[in-house]
């Protein structure tokens, strides 16, 4: 409880307009500032620390039993027989270098990463800025381009059985025009399809990542720059490509591991052998897992994992550097 004050203590705690507060005042006020404040608990680093481990013990919980047990488990069980039992060492690395199927398998998949990303990239930094310079109405579009997030895979595959099917719409309007039809599915055409599809796809989410990275560029820049004679391609050259690395790296990284997702379109329509041009790493995968191979489908597990971690690392470093 607070201590009541006589009247001349308070007089000394107020003083008077105008006039500088003498000594004595001063160490009263202070006195009673201590007194009167209340004491807040002092919590020493220690008991921070316990707090935060409990607030992060149910996500660290999570993470250890879902990723990184299962990920140690597999890295263990690729130097191990099929029954995790007798060591083996490096047979299993060698027998998945060796393997056709898995050279295949990674030829194609480093292709479609290869030629999927740039297009990704470029083409959503051209719809964002173009929904940009059409604002407030550009919403309406972004919602569009949103839309195929939200698209079913099983309906995705559904459209792609209308779409290039053999006696599908695309090689019914290639017939009306007087071309021979294309089995999509069946020639190396089917890598294209896979193509297109993860385009439509993720398109509109690397555009709100690029949207985010535009929004943080300071407009009095541009103002600036056209002040001073610059058109829309020197500010785009000199102002917003320079101020876009950081997110380049994050929509980079981002569509890297949203590449590896797919797997699902492709394994609908085709199943687990499809056209060799779209024969990936995750058909390999799976079939490996149906045929309980544990230990070449770890090892190659392995090996993806330290070429993604690489892959990530130069990038982060790459962007750091240029910025």
């Amino acid at each position: 409880m607070l201590k009541t004050t006589s009247r001349k203590e308070d007089d000394l705690t107020r003083g008077r307009p105008g006039e500088a507060l003498p000594a004595q005042t001063l160490r009263f006020r202070q006195r009673r500032k201590r007194e009167t404040q209340w004491k807040k608990p002092s919590v020493g680093r220690k008991g921070e620390g316990l707090a935060a481990l409990a607030f992060m013990g149910v996500s660290l919980a999570g993470v250890s039993v879902f990723f990184l047990i299962p990920f140690v488990e597999t890295v263990r069980r690729s130097f191990y027989d099929a029954r995790g039992k007798n060591f083996i060492g490096l047979d299993g690395y060698s027998s998945v270098l060796g393997n056709s199927a898995f050279r295949l398998a990674a030829a194609n998949t480093a292709k479609f990463v290869a030629v999927c990303i740039p297009l990704l990239l470029v083409i959503s930094l051209v719809v964002a800025l173009l929904i940009r310079s059409v604002r407030p109405r550009g919403r309406a579009f972004k919602t569009t381009y949103l839309l195929p997030m939200a698209v079913p895979v099983a309906s995705i595959v559904l459209l792609w059985q209308v779409l290039f099917h053999k006696n599908g719409l695309a090689n019914t309007i290639l017939t009306a025009l007087g071309t021979q039809p294309v089995d999509f599915m069946g020639t190396s055409a089917a890598f294209w399809v896979l193509i297109f599809t993860y385009l439509w796809k993720n398109n509109g989410y690397d555009m709100i990542l690029w949207l985010a990275g535009l929004d943080g560029i300071n407009e009095n820049l541009y103002e600036a720059a056209r002040v001073d004679g610059a058109n829309s391609w020197q500010c785009f050259r000199y102002i917003t490509l320079p101020s876009l690395l950081p997110t380049v790296g994050l929509v980079s990284i981002l569509s890297l591991l949203n590449g590896f997702k797919v797997f699902r379109e492709a394994y609908l329509v085709a199943g687990s052998y499809p056209h060799d041009s779209i024969y990936l790493l995750q058909h390999l995968f799976n079939n490996w897992f149906r045929e309980l191979d544990i230990t070449r489908l770890c090892a190659a597990a392995t090996l993806l994992c330290i070429v993604l971690l690489g892959i990530i690392l130069v990038l982060q470093r790459l962007f750091r550097e240029t910025e």
